[in-house]
């Protein structure tokens, strides 16, 4: 599981180092780790180290440190170095190392910004060791231009020049590293390598957009590390979760889903919904809609029991409600109202959220996208708008959680979910081509499967020593990397459908289990 912190839990866990005199140290692992990520990243695009040229950005404090002296590394590599000061200062022990190194030592303040374009542009790699995780506020000045100069697409056009491969110290500067946020220019990297701990800010967006892959050296924090503030689940994880069927086990045993979803003008997503979830394990799903809904339920999904009595009388474990409702028909809408009623588990995704009632509880599973969010934030008395929350998605997701009792899911590039009392898990295993018509709707039906198997078994998840309920943003996380994986997979570079994601799900479960040991029977 990565495990991600905000700035301060980071510099907090520095500080009992810091005083055994370690400073020193922590700069050389991390330096020494900077370097070799370099390294790494031009050997694995075919370059060769030696002739290669790098410019390092640097800045005031220890992070232009991590950045000098990875300098003096990748110069005794035999790559080209240049390191490239911005600001009155830098630091002194890190200038000696490059000196030593023969890097080649530039102040950006005797040049100006054309001059300063070039260097950012002729580079195979520019590294960003300009500001750290206690940076806040815009880039201003020089660095501005630097974030500009590096985004500046038509420049590049114009010069004939491809962008350098940029790589960020720790954080990329511009982005909080605890909210994820921007103020204004970002230097947007292709790879982030930070120190001690992953920060939250590089993965949540917008600042995961910024900080391209994250990988964490390890400089000796873990022992003083608290806590995470958010957690995201990896393959291992997954397949210690995913529940595998018994030997002696049986449809009833397996979980019973209950999905209330499709009106007569949006009979598809109740289609993609049961595809979804019967590609998810549950060993039964019952449908309630419309005939006509029931119907078309039937004849792409035969395995689903179509009902058409009440909501009391159905037998289930969990319930889905909301795919392709709205207000054109109002029984179904009560059919939501009383599942979200019913103390079962419930995954509530699009049309259900506007019924949903004054008092929720961390079972049932909101799955709203942006807009959505923004709907139901204003519901809760929470002023923000689409664009705001896109802005700053883990304070919105939080915030909806905290106001609302419920666990909050919010659908995007990174998807992230919030459980009432604080625990946030964020995910990011899927691909852009996945921003199709139904997607969200196998997204749900996923979630509901995984409801019906695990939303009862607490004991599932005793292992990640979180609080009971945090389970039901755990069986979020999981829906949503299960979704990212099948996109992934189906999409190999190219266009997916809703139902080709669903499809792909049985695959990626097996592979997941093939990497497992561990495979918990329900």
């Amino acid at each position: 599981m990565i495990s991600a912190y905000t700035g301060n839990q980071v510099r907090e866990a520095e500080k009992p180092l810091l005083d055994q005199g370690m400073g020193a140290v922590l700069m050389q692992r991390a330096a020494f780790g900077l370097a070799g990520a370099v390294a790494r990243e031009l050997q694995g695009r075919g370059a060769r180290l030696y002739g290669s040229s790098a410019v390092v950005l640097v800045g005031q404090g220890n992070n232009g440190g991590d950045g000098l002296f990875a300098a003096a590394l990748l110069a005794r590599r035999g790559l080209r170095v240049r390191a490239v000061l911005i600001g009155p200062e830098a630091h002194s022990q890190g200038l000696s190392a490059c000196r030593k190194a023969f890097v080649e030592v530039l102040n950006a303040d005797q040049y100006d910004a054309g001059w300063l374009a070039e260097r950012c542009l002729e580079p195979d790699v520019v590294v960003d060791a300009l500001l750290g995780t206690g940076s806040k506020g815009a880039l201003r000045g020089m660095m501005a231009s630097v974030a500009e100069i590096l985004d500046g697409t038509e420049a590049l056009v114009s010069s004939g020049r491809r962008r350098p491969i940029v790589i960020a110290c720790d954080v990329p500067s511009g982005l909080d590293s605890t909210a994820g946020t921007t103020a204004g220019s970002v230097i947007r990297a292709d790879l982030t390598v930070t120190f001690g701990g992953v920060k939250v800010g590089t993965v949540v967006d917008p600042g995961a957009d910024a900080s391209g892959r994250v990988e964490l050296v390890d400089i000796g924090l873990e022992p003083y590390l608290p806590q995470p503030s958010l957690r995201r689940l990896e393959t291992g994880d997954l397949g210690r979760l995913l529940p595998h069927p018994g030997r002696r086990s049986q449809k009833y045993t397996r979980g019973v889903l209950g999905i209330i979803a499709g009106t007569a003008a949006y009979p598809g997503a109740a289609v993609l919904a049961c595809r979804g979830a019967l590609a998810a394990g549950v060993g039964m799903v019952r449908y309630l809609g419309p005939p006509e809904v029931a119907d078309a339920v039937r004849a792409a999904c035969p395995e689903v029991v179509c009902s058409s009595g009440s909501v009391d009388s159905l037998h289930v474990q969990a319930w889905l409600v909301g795919p392709g409702m709205d207000s054109s028909d109002q029984a179904q809408l009560e059919r939501a109202r009383q599942a979200l009623a019913s103390g079962l588990p419930v995954v509530a995704d699009a049309g259900a959220l506007p019924v949903l009632p004054a008092e929720l509880g961390a079972h049932v599973l909101l799955t709203p996208h942006a807009g959505e969010l923004a709907s139901l934030m204003a519901r809760l008395g929470i002023d923000a708008d689409r664009k705001e929350i896109e802005a700053d998605t883990l304070q919105a997701v939080r915030k909806a959680a905290a106001a609302s009792g419920a666990t909050v899911l919010l659908k995007g590039a990174t998807t992230v979910i919030a459980h009432p009392d604080g625990e946030v898990f964020s995910q990011a295993d899927g691909v852009a081509w996945m921003a199709t018509a139904g997607s969200g709707d196998v997204l749900g039906g996923i979630a509901g499967a995984l409801m019906a198997q695990l939303g009862h078994n607490a004991g599932a998840f005793a292992w990640l020593q979180l609080p009971e309920q945090a389970r039901f943003a755990v069986i979020g996380a999981m829906a949503a990397s299960l979704h990212g994986r099948a996109g992934a997979q189906e999409s190999s570079g190219g266009p997916v459908s809703a139902s080709g994601i669903a499809a792909e799900i049985p695959a990626v479960w097996a592979k997941i289990s093939e990497l497992s040991n561990k495979r918990p029977t329900l």
